[in-house]
């Protein structure tokens, strides 16, 4: 990885090497970090930070489901996201803001300071150069998601990227493009980090907050994009062998953005490539960054606003 020059931590930018944490901090060892993912693409007005206003509210919910007061406003997060991609000149970029508990205390209820930071760098597609284009060969994995009532999988804390872990590294493994987990109930939950979509008859289906997953935010603006563009969109708890069945598939998020899944399981999905209702969505998402979509919402938030 070619790392960038600057970085935003506790309140100021500073060199990318000088932000360190020390080996005995809390969120090391307990995993007690919250974080977000953003993108910010290169528009035909210049960089924007896609949705990053939402990014920091859910930044923020997730901080108060595991009690950590940030030190830092809303809008203090959001002028560091635009100051860290300004310093560093880039136009395209990948944006994570992190908060954690840091040292001051080793209990599990231990109170420590929470520190900040916001890193920048340049990012293209998550999964490899081409899948946007030819789709991914993914896997249902062995791991399931967290059961109810455990660990709130409507936070994105990092702890919760254990099963992640898990799920995706057991897919490369196996050499799969990526993994899909199951929830506790045997129902479809996500992908390792990415929300699931499934095409039947022209109408997009994906599985429920309820099925222990992250809401995510590409999700969110999928589903709304498409239901303005008359597509049907169905939320619906979904069995597993309904992703042998259904007519497309893809999975969704920050760093996935619209990715279409070919075959699952070694059992091909439709005609085996990214189908019409996919390259549709992609085109309304992607063409909120070249202007072919309008931004009738307000997501795409310049640097110097």
């Amino acid at each position: 990885m070619q790392y960038p020059e600057w970085i935003w931590q506790n309140g100021k930018i500073m060199p990318w090497a000088e932000a360190t944490t020390h080996v005995m901090a809390h969120a090391l060892h307990y995993g007690s970090s919250i974080f977000e993912g953003i993108r910010c693409y290169d528009t035909p007005k210049g960089p924007a930070i896609f949705r990053l206003t939402d990014h920091t509210k859910r930044l923020f919910a997730s901080a108060k489901i595991y009690d950590m007061v940030i030190p830092y406003t809303q809008d203090e997060i959001n002028a560091a996201c635009r100051e860290v991609v300004r310093r560093n000149e880039l136009a395209k970029a990948y944006l994570r803001p992190v908060a954690y508990r840091g040292l001051g205390g080793f209990g599990l209820s231990a109170e420590t300071p929470i520190d900040v930071a916001v890193a920048t760098w340049p990012m293209g597609a998550y999964l490899g150069e081409g899948v946007l284009e030819q789709g991914i060969d993914a896997c249902v994995s062995s791991w399931q998601r967290v059961a109810p009532n455990t660990i709130p999988a409507g936070a994105k804390a990092g702890g919760n990227y254990l099963s992640g872990q898990l799920i995706a590294r057991e897919a490369r493994r196996l050499g799969f493009g990526e993994g899909i987990a199951l929830a506790s109930t045997g129902l479809l939950s996500e992908g390792a980090g990415e929300n699931l979509f499934l095409v039947f008859d022209g109408a997009l289906h994906t599985t429920p907050v309820s099925a222990a997953l992250l809401n995510g935010i590409t999700r969110n603006t999928i589903i709304i994009l498409a239901r303005a563009n008359g597509i049907e969109v169905v939320e619906r708890d979904l069995p597993r062998e309904y992703l042998y069945l259904c007519d497309e598939l893809f999975m969704c998020g920050t760093a996935a953005e619209i990715t279409p899944i070919r075959s699952v399981d070694g059992r091909q999905v439709g005609a085996g490539k990214p189908g019409p209702m996919t390259q549709r969505i992609q085109s309304m998402f992607f063409g909120l960054f070249d202007g072919s979509t309008p931004d009738k919402h307000g997501w795409l938030e310049m640097l110097d606003a």
